[in-house]
Parts: structure tokens; sequence; C-alpha cells
């Protein structure tokens, strides 16, 4: 790795400088440095991440079950076949995370325990200046021609917990799942899970065996998509001895052929899907089951994020006794449990608040351009991944309706080709800036609530940078789209500005 280090004036303090610098060592992060490696060789990088290790959302969440929602083939790299079950666990994604870190060489780019307080940007030295503290507490400073912003879109330090009347009364203990403690034993236990989306759903089957009962506590129903933990397209192709790279390819490409359909269907058909998704639901918990209250939402399919559950293993739980489910409004937490607005009381010993987590649109990193401070709600994205008067930087904001890690490889196939146009052409600053013909254009919120409207977005819309109303100025959220439009994109466009 080639690096520059310089003193700064007055203290002891190297400061070091890379080509690029990618924040987090999540998905994102480690995607986007195979890219660098293999598109921009000689280009000099380092990834910096404030946990202890690689891995990201995998990293954080340890409760019972953590798995993925969207299938490993699409949601693995397009260069890494992957080869175990659909949906997997966390342990089986760090895994193939540390194989793509191993196969690439890219651990002696990283630096863990390293998190970033400010990036401030100088147009006269064409440089974003990084600095922060490592685990130990001293202070690093490392300067970069290019930020690539991996680190997600949620902090990770502390989940979102409504505040209900009367939580300080309640006797037992009170857990979010993204702080899930190393030592909290449910066995025997009545526990309470308030939450209706795929976190809850992981968790109620993972705990139902261990604790005396479990309740599911919905304050509004979500669509759940039960079906089978296999692909036997992947396996009868297994059984031909095709190579896993073929497999990988192929079934990602029926994945996604596959998504494509539905996605469409819950847009130009939503009864229709709806009516699917209830009777799959009602096939494995029985005509007797109350669907109508307890798994039919009042939006339509795909407004939010569908929750798939491998083999219905949530539902085979509520058949079982070992789980039930309540559809309710909160009135109050009390000593004992949770009073709901029918009258109801729900005694339990443990409630986990499955509520969600805080968007966080800059990693809580505090910027500057030019002495100014950036306010990224105040600066309109182009294409979802860079932002009005913000030069130098590109962020991984992933699909809703799609694999996170689809919007990885081609954001990085567009940054990489992005980067090797300014080398050869000798610009060191890159900028994006409405046109003359967008001056009048309207400016909207980065998402359409009407389109998908789930809660940490619609509390953390304000945050996010304004859209436009033409393609170039939005993230569109459509895979199938963006697959043919990000490699077109004219780099000689007039909203490009370099320097």
């Amino acid at each position: 790795m080639a690096t520059a280090t310089m003193e700064r004036p007055g203290t002891a303090q190297a400061t070091e400088h890379f080509d690029t610098l990618i924040v987090g060592a999540g998905i994102s992060g480690i995607g986007a440095a195979w890219h660098m490696q293999e598109q921009c060789p000689g280009r000099s990088f380092v990834i910096l991440d404030a946990l202890e290790s690689y891995g990201g959302t995998w990293l954080t969440h340890k409760y019972p079950g953590i798995r993925s929602d969207s299938d490993l083939y699409t949601f693995g790299y397009r260069f890494k076949p992957w080869v175990d079950e659909p949906i997997a666990t966390a342990d089986k994604i760090l895994r193939y995370m540390g194989e793509v870190i191993r196969d690439g060489d890219l651990d002696r780019h990283i630096r863990y325990r390293h998190r970033i307080k400010s990036a401030t940007w100088s147009s006269k030295d064409a440089l974003w200046t990084v600095r922060g503290t490592r685990g130990d507490g001293s202070p690093f400073t490392i300067t970069t021609n290019f930020l690539w912003m991996c680190q997600g879109y949620y902090r990770h330090s502390e989940g979102y917990t409504p505040e209900w009347e009367g939580m300080a009364n309640y006797k037992g203990q009170i857990v979010h799942p993204q702080t899930w403690p190393a030592d909290l034993d449910l066995g025997g236990k009545r526990v309470l899970v308030i939450g209706s989306g795929a976190t809850a759903a992981t968790l109620v089957p993972a705990i139902a065996d261990s604790c005396a009962h479990v309740t599911l506590l919905q304050r509004s129903p979500t669509y759940f998509f039960p079906g089978p933990n296999v692909n036997e397209l992947a396996d009868l192709l297994r059984t031909l001895e095709i190579d896993e790279t073929w497999i990988h390819e192929i079934v990602r490409r029926k994945y996604l052929f596959d998504q494509e359909q539905l996605t469409r269907r819950c847009l130009d058909e939503p009864e229709a899907v709806k009516a699917e998704l209830l009777e799959a639901a009602r096939a494995i918990l029985g005509p007797d089951f109350d669907i109508d209250t307890h798994f039919t939402p009042k939006y339509r399919p795909w407004q939010q994020r569908l929750a798939f559950i491998p083999d219905g293993d949530l539902f085979k739980g509520l058949v079982s006794g070992k789980a039930s489910v309540e559809t309710d409004q909160i009135e109050r937490f009390t000593e004992k449990g949770v009073l709901l607005k029918s009258g109801k009381e729900l005694e339990a010993d443990v409630i986990i608040t499955a509520t969600g987590f805080n968007l966080s649109i800059d990693g809580d990193i505090t910027f500057e351009v030019d002495g100014k401070p950036t306010n990224f709600a105040d600066t309109v994205t182009y294409r979802g991944m860079m932002f009005t008067g913000v030069p130098n930087l590109v962020w991984i904001m992933g699909y809703f309706r799609a694999s996170w890690t689809l919007r990885v490889d081609l954001v990085a196939d567009y940054v990489c080709r992005l980067l090797n146009h300014m080398k050869a052409n000798g610009y060191r600053k890159v900028e994006v800036a409405l046109r003359p013909e967008d001056k009048d254009m309207p400016l909207l919120p980065w998402m359409d609530d009407d389109n998908f409207n789930p809660g940490y977005l619609m509390r953390g819309m304000h945050l996010l940078p304004k859209r436009g109303d033409k393609p170039e100025w939005m993230h569109n959220q459509d895979y199938w789209n963006e697959r043919e439009e990000l490699p077109r994109i004219d780099l000689k466009g007039a909203e490009f500005k370099y320097a």
C-alpha cells in the first residue's frame, strides 16, 4: 500500500494519506474494497471501522436466530459464489465475508476500532482531512482524495425504542435486540416481543423453545411471506456437478427475475398479491386463525418491506402454542408488563423492543466543506449516491425491495469508473451540481411515503437529502433499471463539475 506520512506542526502525531478512504467494514465496505482493488489497481486505500471486526450489521446484532431477510444469492456479492442455504444466519454471512477478505488479501487494508469524528474538505488542497480516535483513545488523522461512505444507514450504538408511559415502573428487564446482553437467560421466563418486522419474526421462533412462553405484540401487522429455505434449482445443478460459479450466476438471475415479477405485481395488482400472501399464511396457521386481525396490514404489499420467514417458522411457533400473537396499541407499561388499549394486560418477565433503529445518514460524523458545516438535508442527491455541494464523496444506500448488496456492486463499478476517469484526465475534484434546466425542478423528500414508508424512514426523513423529479436526482430504488442506467452514466455530463 502506497501511503505518505507527514508530521502535523506542533504534534508528534503522523498524518497518513490514502487515495481513497472507505468508511465501514460491513457488507458495503468489503465489497467496495474488493472492487477498488480489482478495478483501480495501484490506488492506495484504507478501510476504517469503529467496531472490533468486520461484518457491520452481522457483527452488531447478536440476538438469537439473527439471519438475513434476503436470499444470499443476491445479497452475496456477484463475484463470490454462495454455496449454502438461501436464507442464512449471521455466522454464515460472517464466514462468507471472511472468505472475501482472505481471498482478496483485504485484511491489510482494514483498521478496526477507528471511530471517525470529523471529515473536512479543502478545495485548495483537493483533500478530505479525516480525524477520529482509536479504541485506546489515541487520536488519528488521515487525508484522502476521495471518501467512500459505506457505513450503512442506521446508528449501531443504539436501537430505536419509543417512550411509553410507565416504562420506569416496569419491574422486569427491557432489552433491545441491537444491544442484546450476552448473559441474558430466557429459560423458563415469560417473554413479550414488541415489533412486527423481520427482527421480531426471527426472534420469536428462535426463543420459543427456551422460554416459558413468548408473545408477539404487534401494533400493526406486517406481510409475512413463508417459504422453504432451499433452492431446488441450485440443488439440482449441484447434483449435475455444475461449477459453483455458474450455479451462483444462474440462481442469482432466477432470483432477480422472480423478484422483479413480484415487485411489479405488487404495484400493478396489489390485491391479487395480498390474497396470495394471506392464503400462504392461512395454509400454515389454519382456517380458524384470526388472520384478518393479526396478519392483514392496512398498506399494500411492498409499501413496507416483505418479511420472508424461512420454512414458516414464525407461523409454526404460533400453531404449536409455544408462541402467541396480540395486535393492539400500547396504553402504558405496568409493573408486571404492558397494558393494551383494549384493557388487556400482558404480563412478562422480559420485554424485548424489536421496534427498529435510528437513521444515521452521515455516520455521526461532522462534515465541513471549505470551512462551512455540511447539512446533508440541504443537499440534493445525485442518484442516491452523491450530493450537491459535497465534493469527492460517494455514499452507498442499498435497495428497499431487493438485496442491499446488489447496489454495492453497481455503485462500486460507478465509483471505480469515475476515479479512473479523473485520473486519466488529471482531475483532482469532482462535484455534482444542478444543471440550468434543473433550477426550477421541485425539490421533494428523499422518498415518496406512498411508495415506501417504514417507520425508521418516516422518523428520519428530515435528515435525508432532497430529491428532484428527474431520474438523475433521486434514488429510484429500482435495481432492474439501475443495472442498465448506472453503467451508462455520461461522466462528461453537465451535472459533473471537475477541477
